[in-house]
């Protein structure tokens, strides 16, 4: 009998495979004459089927159903745009994402702004399946009903295990003891009841009785739900459950007056914003069969904003208070200003009002809410009430609490432990508010004096918001790299900045440059002479990047006193740079005609420019404010330009100031400053800067000489102990630093020239046409020859004593002395261009010719020789010199280009003679 029962299942297993095979979808449930006889094989006979077959034995011993109204958990959510969520998220796509976001979007953070519905977020998602949920713990009042299955385990004389279901006449029909009636039976009192038939019926035997399969009632959702309709629900499912199987409240739906009708009578009604804000589920009543929940529209809706700690729109209640919305809103911030809080309201006329609320009082929190009301709730001040700041070349910049009696050597109390190793003991201020518009004043002290000796008068006593600005005895090696990052960071949320190398470069100096030429205009040249170089970089992209720098160092400065990532920064920046804010203040807060607190020191200082005047200011503080004098300060006198302003006009006075005197302290000499005093420091008579010129090559003592002024070649050669027996005079080359730039300049005028005749020879109507291919290329070459700044000497007549040849020197002057020359050099348009010996009594045709001779585009008629000392000589003939024709060792013969051969534009000539001359030029002094 064992085999045919066996063959049987066999049989019964196969055919179910044989379905899920053909239907992978769908895995329907054996029937419960198969799963009875399967469990009645051994259990090791139970596993070598299920092995065999690649089937779960729990499916066919009735621990876990596959049928379609098993009630498991959602495992797929979609958002309501139709995006998935809780599931497996492609990676491609979440970098995607993640890359989307990180970048910088204006859309994106206006977007943010915007408030939204309180509480909708919870539904953001909607079930792809209305499967009810089940596997929750039953309570044990929960009733049963037809549907509901208990799981019996029997023990003791008998073993079994039974899965009896709650048919429709309210029983269960138990073997071998008949129906007991459960329906309506709390789940606790039927369990009693079952335990008792076992009892009475079935002597020697246990039961332990659990929960099985859940029934599934059937519900209707209604109203401004997200999906409404009908639903299969867990018996056990509550209102809250119900919200999320039909996907939640649509965006009129209401969240506060969510409602449960039995048999066409209200039950009861949910507040969401108890289970939200209180996490109260009390009111969450279980459902029936047949129930309806339904969801009217929305009530009233105010907005709130601002300083709260969740400002969003919520919905209230009629008699509900401006407080009670607070409260909603999680209350206050620790920046806000409840005293001044802002209601926008419409009035009945169908305008909008504004109501001003005290939030701190009970007549402002029991203002009634009304529909569209838009409450904001401003922030407080950035301003420190009772507070001081330091900021500058300190240890620790920043904020500091102010009490009554403070000094100077209460905030800095020691040089080494409260100052940077830079810092100027010499000179810091203490900016101070004078009255209640703001406006300021400047007072200046001593910081060494003020930190070692407490009872002098530098260790002053500070107000509330004194602000302490320290600065560096020297700008030079200043870490500024955190700074300038700084700079970047907030710069590319306006533009991005490519390229890491901007890091390393000084953008925060750069910006404040630029932000000062803005206001003095540099000048570059001076009737054609140049006096300072002239900058070649005109890219329109870095222009505009260098504006966005420029405006930001200037919001940066302007707004340093609050700025807390500046301030930490403050101690690498310049004296200039931390004065900038102090000096617009200044300017700004001198109205009504009022002259600026504003005094100006320049000459031989230390630190040229403009400076705030100090409460009781005199030259000896603008002396130490300047860094003190510099090397070279002439003291015995100084020159104090003043401006006298009256009903008729101004008028400029001189005074002369005794410095060393000043300086020094003496009060007679020492006058007190006005606003826009300007106060010149005069160089020492005859003063001159460390000045050096350089000697090489065959001379006996090479090397770097300090000259004075005036000194002459003549006399730095002689110091060099004169020329070796292997110096060869008239190649010498002469380079000087003026003239390089004056070649530059000329150089930069000639291709700006070039272009011009360009652009007009190809309008004009002469009939000649410009290969504008070649013109091109012409003046590429042209704009990239750099000067070198040969000067022609004479050095053979200056050897010999020749006073008309000497020359007067200048700072960076080199001079080189080549050993003997032995060449001629043919370049230009030869065949091919080659040095070779010198040869007395040849002629420029004969070293032509030893060249290959002319090409055919050479202009021979215009052929000119530059001498070895840089000049220039233009063969009188052809076939007989001179003596003056006569050519040298290192002279170099130049076949120039003929400009005709395709185009008569009279400056390619000159374009072609600088090029060669250049040439030659870089060749002489390559030994350099």
């Amino acid at each position: 009998m064992f085999r045919n029962l066996n063959r049987f299942c066999v049989a019964s297993l196969l055919a179910v495979l044989g379905i899920v095979s053909s239907a992978q979808a769908t895995t329907p449930s054996p029937s419960p004459q198969m799963i009875e006889q399967f469990k009645r094989l051994p259990k090791s006979e139970q596993e070598r089927i299920a092995r065999q077959y690649g089937i779960d034995p729990a499916l066919l011993s009735g621990e876990r159903k596959g049928t379609a109204d098993s009630f498991d958990n959602p495992n797929l959510i979609r958002s309501r745009d139709g995006q998935r969520l809780n599931s497996a998220f492609d990676d491609e796509e979440f970098n995607l994402q993640s890359k989307k976001k990180s970048t910088f979007s204006f859309t994106e953070d206006a977007s943010k702004q915007e408030l939204k519905r309180f509480g909708y977020d919870l539904f953001e998602g909607e079930p792809s399946t209305f499967a009810p949920v089940s596997d929750v713990p039953v309570p044990s009042e929960y009733p049963l009903g037809p549907g509901d299955s208990l799981k019996i385990q029997l023990f003791g004389k008998e073993n079994k295990q039974l899965s009896l279901m709650v048919t429709r006449d309210g029983t269960i029909q138990f073997p071998d003891i008949g129906p007991i009636v459960v329906a309506g039976m709390a789940f606790d009192e039927a369990r009693k009841a079952i335990l008792e038939h076992i009892q009475n019926s079935m002597i020697g035997v246990q039961a332990s009785i659990t929960m099985g399969e859940l029934r599934s009632i059937r519900i209707f959702i209604a109203g401004d739900a997200y999906k409404p309709g009908s639903y299969t629900v867990s018996s056990l499912a509550t209102i809250t459950q119900s919200l999320f199987v039909s996907g939640g409240v649509s965006e009129i739906g209401s969240l506060r007056n969510i409602q449960l009708k039995r048999n066409g009578k209200l039950i009861g009604s949910l507040d969401l914003y108890d289970l939200l804000l209180k996490g109260d589920a009390s009111n969450d009543l279980r459902l029936q069969s047949g129930d309806v929940v339904f969801i009217p529209a929305a009530g009233g809706l105010i907005s709130i904003d601002g300083e709260v700690r969740r400002p969003a729109i919520y919905e209230v209640k009629k008699g509900e208070t401006i407080g009670d919305v607070v409260n909603m809103a999680a209350g206050l911030l620790p920046g806000a200003f409840p005293k001044s809080s802002m209601v926008e309201r419409y009035a009945k006329t169908g305008v909008k009002t504004v109501l001003n609320l005290d939030l701190t009082s009970a007549k402002g929190l029991n203002e009634s809410a009304q529909a569209g009301d838009f409450i904001k709730v401003r922030s407080a001040t950035a301003q420190f009430d009772t507070a001081i700041t330091v900021v500058g070349a300190v240890v620790r910049p920043g904020k500091y609490q102010w009490f009554e009696g403070q000094r100077i050597n209460n905030v800095l109390g020691s040089v080494w432990r409260d100052l940077q190793i830079s810092t100027d003991l010499d000179y810091a201020l203490v900016v101070r508010e004078k009255d209640v518009y703001g406006n300021v004043e400047v007072h200046q002290f001593n910081l060494g004096q003020a930190i070692n000796n407490p009872n002098s008068l530098s260790n002053l006593r500070l107000n509330a918001r004194d602000k302490i600005f320290v600065f560096n005895y020297s700008d030079d090696g200043l870490n500024r790299f955190e700074l300038n990052r700084l700079v970047k960071d907030r710069v590319a949320k306006i533009s991005e900045l490519t390229g890491a190398s901007l890091v390393g470069s000084d953008l925060f100096g750069a910006g404040f440059s630029d932000l000062n030429r803005k206001k003095l205009v540099e000048r570059t040249e001076l009737a054609g002479v140049v006096v300072t170089e002239v900058s070649e970089d005109t890219d329109e992209d870095k222009q505009a990047q260098q504006e966005l720098v420029t405006a930001e160092v200037s919001k940066m400065l302007l707004n340093i006193y609050e700025d807390q990532e500046l301030i930490k920064h403050s101690h690498v920046m310049t004296r200039t740079e931390l004065l900038y804010p102090l000096i617009s203040r200044l300017k700004a807060q001198s109205r009504n005609g009022e002259t600026a607190q504003l005094v100006f020191v320049n000459g031989q200082v230390r630190f040229e420019g403009t400076y705030p005047l100090p409460v009781e200011g005199t030259v000896k503080s603008l002396i130490a404010a300047a860094g003190g004098l510099a090397e070279g300060a002439y003291t015995g006198r100084a020159e104090l330009t003043r401006t006298l302003t009256s009903d008729n006009g101004s008028e400029i006075t001189h005074l002369s100031v005794e410095l060393a005197a000043a300086v020094s302290g003496d009060n007679s000499a020492n006058l007190l400053l006005e606003g826009r005093d300007v106060l010149t420091v005069m160089t020492t008579p005859d003063w001159q800067e460390h000045q050096t010129v350089e000697i090489r090559g065959e001379v006996k003592f090479p090397g770097i000489y300090n000259i004075r002024r005036g000194e002459t070649l003549k006399d730095v050669v002689a110091r060099a102990g004169g020329f070796t027996e292997y110096a060869y005079l008239p190649s010498a080359v002469f380079v000087r630093e003026s003239v390089r730039k004056q070649e530059q300049l000329e150089i930069k005028k000639l291709a700006d020239q070039l272009r011009r005749d360009i652009a007009t020879r190809g309008v004009s109507k002469d009939g000649n046409i410009v290969n504008y291919a070649d013109a091109r290329m012409m003046l590429k070459d042209l704009e990239n020859i750099k000067a070198v700044g040969r000067l022609v000497v004479d050095l053979p007549a200056i050897s010999m004593g020749i006073d008309q040849a000497d020359l007067q020197l200048e700072n960076e002057d080199i001079l080189y002395v080549p050993t003997t020359k032995q060449t001629v050099a043919v370049m230009g348009e030869v065949q091919h261009a080659a040095t070779h010996r010198f040869k007395d009594g040849l002629t420029i045709e004969q070293y032509v010719a030893m060249s290959g001779g002319e090409r055919k585009r050479a202009d021979d008629d215009r052929t000119y020789v530059i001498k070895a000392n840089g000049s220039v000589m233009i063969p009188k003939g052809t076939f007989w010199f001179s003596s003056e024709d006569q050519l040298m060792p290192g002279d170099t013969i130049i076949v120039p280009l003929d400009t005709e051969y395709k185009d008569n534009l009279t400056l390619w000539s000159q374009v072609t003679q600088i090029i060669y001359n250049t040439a030659v030029a870089i060749s002489a002094i390559s030994g350099l």
